[in-house]
């Protein structure tokens, strides 16, 4: 594809992949019924970049010119998106280059902030793209040991990485993406260069943005994975896992900057419907799951306590504990986890350094979450995640933390201003009796 640099970003002469030939209307690709909950699933199995996030989506069929339409929205120009068709160990993959005259490549966090929400982006394009910035500034900040709103962006603060991330974002919504999942992350190794030098890879941002997250190391001296790729997964990720039971409408393949002997340099993004979201023969079908379990009679509520934090921070869907009566009449406890079954490996492991059990049981099950999206507010400037069903929205409680210690306003008041807010933004939606639109973009919730 060919295109050129215009002064608000546009893009003269654009293209389009040669590997989906169906253009699918905005709300959903190609072959998806009408109110069904549409899925993203991402194989990082050559790990993930924000421009093969990006060309993913577009090789999938998002369309160039609705993408590009809500790009130029950001106020700032000098820039250019090309996506060109290529081959990645013999696979047709599409490659989204970004150029730039405007080199800044040093940005705050408040900055990219400003620019994203003066642009007035669809609710949901905004707030994906605004939670995956928060993940690189809080990582970023950890790291350099500065608060959040005091770290300034080097490679992650240039144009290029705003398109990509912004445009990953606006794909999703040109596709009626509700829902995001990945694989098992492919990492690299060796040493990378960065604005602050030579780094280990994968770089120290990347593996803080992938706590939590299934990842493996390939024996490779390639930065498989960069902290943009990761800063999406671990955003605007549900979960992680092997190809979700889904009816699948298309694919795509974003294709990395070089070729690789070992195997192709891309991701692949696999695009469809959950199957039995909207009836038939699956509808009952749950998601997989496993329940992980051990008995203690000999640890503190304290060791109880941090084990369930450790289980939760290595990425567990929940833990909990419940007290038991044990043989000889001790008291004890039973710490149950309920985690994706690519994570029993590792939570057995937490569950053992922690606890100093013996044994873990485990036992397989299914769940059926309700359908949700993430939306997002603003109280007292704090920007605050919302998660919204069908039947209730609640604030995110890491991000009303976050607010009330800034603020100083109490932890319930925060909640019940961010629940509030978004309450009475949907209001008018509901004017007419209708339901309320809990994702924002004109879909109703599944």
């Amino acid at each position: 594809m060919t295109g050129s640099v215009g002064s608000v970003g546009s893009v003269d002469s654009v293209g389009r992949s040669g590997t989906n030939g169906d253009r699918p209307t905005t709300g959903g690709p190609p072959g998806t019924t009408s109110g069904a909950r549409t899925l993203a699933w991402f194989h990082c199995f050559a790990g993930i970049a924000g421009d093969m996030a990006l060309g993913s989506l577009i090789d999938a069929g998002a369309d160039i010119d609705e993408v590009l339409a809500l790009l130029e929205r950001l106020p700032f120009g000098g820039w250019g998106l090309d996506v060109e068709p290529v081959l990645r160990g013999g696979i047709a993959a599409s490659r989204a280059i970004v150029t730039v005259q405007d080199h800044v490549v040093v940005r705050t966090y408040a900055h990219i902030v400003g620019l994203v929400e003066e642009a007035r982006l669809p609710e949901r394009v905004a707030a994906r793209a605004l939670a995956t910035f928060a993940g690189l500034a809080e990582v970023e900040g950890n790291l350099h040991r500065r608060p959040v709103d005091q770290v300034h962006f080097h490679e992650v603060g240039g144009h290029d990485t705003i398109i990509d991330v912004v445009g990953t974002a606006a794909a999703l919504e040109v596709l009626g993406v509700d829902e995001i999942r990945a694989s098992a992350v492919a990492t690299g190794t060796g040493m990378v260069r960065a604005a602050h030098g030579m780094l280990p890879n994968p770089a120290p941002a990347v593996v803080g943005l992938l706590r939590g997250i299934p990842t493996w190391g390939r024996d490779l001296p390639v930065e498989l994975t960069t902290p943009t790729g990761a800063a999406l997964l671990a955003a605007l990720s549900s979960g992680f896992g092997p190809l979700p039971a889904m009816e699948v409408v298309a694919q795509g393949f974003g294709a990395g900057s070089r070729e690789l002997e070992e195997l192709p340099n891309c991701t692949q993004v696999v695009i469809g419907t959950r199957t039995g979201a909207t009836g038939g023969p699956e509808a009952d079908a749950g998601q997989p799951v496993a329940v992980l379990e051990v008995t203690l009679d000999d640890v503190t509520g304290e060791q109880l306590a941090h084990t369930v934090g450790a289980l939760l921070d290595a990425g567990a869907h929940d833990a909990w504990l419940s007290p038991v009566l044990m043989k000889k009449g001790r008291p004890g406890h039973v710490v149950h986890v309920l985690c994706e079954p690519v994570l029993v490996p590792e939570l057995r492991g937490v569950l053992r350094s922690e606890t100093g059990s013996l044994g873990v049981r485990m036992t397989m099950a299914e769940r059926w979450p309700a359908a949700r999206s993430v939306d997002s507010v603003v109280v007292d400037g704090q920007l605050i995640r919302v998660k919204a069903s069908a039947a209730r929205a609640k604030a995110e409680h890491d991000d009303v933390v976050v607010a009330a210690r800034r603020t100083g306003r109490p932890l319930r008041e925060v909640a019940f201003r961010a629940e509030a807010a978004w309450a009475e933004r949907q209001a008018p939606a509901a004017v007419d009796g209708s339901d309320i639109d809990a994702t924002g973009d004109g879909d109703q919730p599944a």
